[in-house]
């Protein structure tokens, strides 16, 4: 669903009060319970929250992923913190989204071909779906539907912009890191190349991250496992917040975000060289140098 009109861009410290009122960040919705469930989930190599990234055998100590979500997400550090509330620092999910704009803004610089996709088509969808209209103004091609794809039981769908999956007549929320396997394998069996950047969540973004696609994306306090990924490199960035509030609570966020990036009625700048849309061959997976731990 998308957003109705989009507030004014906040401050940040605007921003900061929206984001602990509406609990996007603060106090959040999920427990500690279930957050340190999930950090042990990963450690233990249960791949449903690896979100297709490859881990290998880096990351499993519990104590070690609680010290990165303390670090980048802002849980509470303290190990001995067993249960009840649980927290997203506001500071560090603005200075994902600062991040974040200048990945876009870079987006737009170069006219990329941009896939947006979500796995919470009753939440961040709206986020997605604003950045999709606003990277086609500034003049990205935004990639368009890819029909009669299916996984998990689902079918792919395509609404806004933005690639979900359907199933039994609804959309449905996933951490599934096969819709987007299917996806990218339809562009490279099509010609129509990978994308140069992904902006999603979930198992779409660490699939894609895991294919060596640029990618950017937003992760709960309860899914370590794209924060992982920016640790190791196969996430440019991940935004820490509560992924599925009021989809209208997301707007004074998706304004900053949109202000930030440069792509509030930006016009569409000259394509680079004067030709045609750079597509990268899709024989051709980016590679990064991945990060080692101690």
């Amino acid at each position: 669903m998308p957003m109705d009109p989009l507030p004014a861009t906040p401050s940040r410290q605007a921003l900061v009060s929206h984001l602990i009122r509406t609990r996007i960040a603060g106090d959040v919705a999920t427990t500690r319970e279930n957050n340190l469930d999930h950090y042990r989930e990963l450690a233990e190599g249960n791949r449903y929250f690896w979100f297709g990234l490859d881990l290998g055998d880096r990351w499993t100590e519990e104590s070690a992923v609680l010290e990165l979500m303390a670090e980048r997400c802002g849980v509470v550090a303290d190990p001995e913190h067993l249960h009840g509330q649980d927290t997203i620092d506001p500071e560090l999910t603005i200075d994902a989204l600062d991040r974040m704009a200048e990945v876009l803004k870079k987006a737009t610089e170069n006219r990329s071909t941009v896939l947006l996709a979500s796995g919470h088509p009753a939440g961040l969808f709206a986020v997605h779906t604003v950045l999709a209209s606003g990277l086609r103004a500034a003049g990205c091609h935004v990639v368009g539907p890819a029909e009669n794809l299916y996984a998990d039981g689902g079918e792919i769908r395509y609404m806004g912009g933005v690639f979900m999956l359907h199933r039994g007549g609804s959309l449905v929320h996933t951490h599934s890191p096969e819709p987007m396997n299917e996806v990218l394998n339809a562009l490279e069996r099509d010609g129509r190349g990978l994308p140069d950047l992904v902006v999603a969540d979930h198992g779409w973004a660490g699939c894609a991250g895991a294919r060596g696609i640029d990618t950017v994306g937003f992760a709960d306090s309860n899914d370590p496992a794209l924060f992982v990924g920016e640790a190791e490199d196969d996430v440019l960035v991940t935004v820490p917040l509560d992924d599925n509030v009021q989809p209208h609570f997301y707007a004074p966020m998706a304004s900053y975000l949109l202000d930030a990036a440069d792509l509030r009625g930006r016009p569409a700048a000259p394509r680079p060289g004067g030709g045609g849309r750079h597509r990268p061959d899709p024989r051709t997976k980016r590679t990064r140098t991945r990060k080692t731990r101690d």
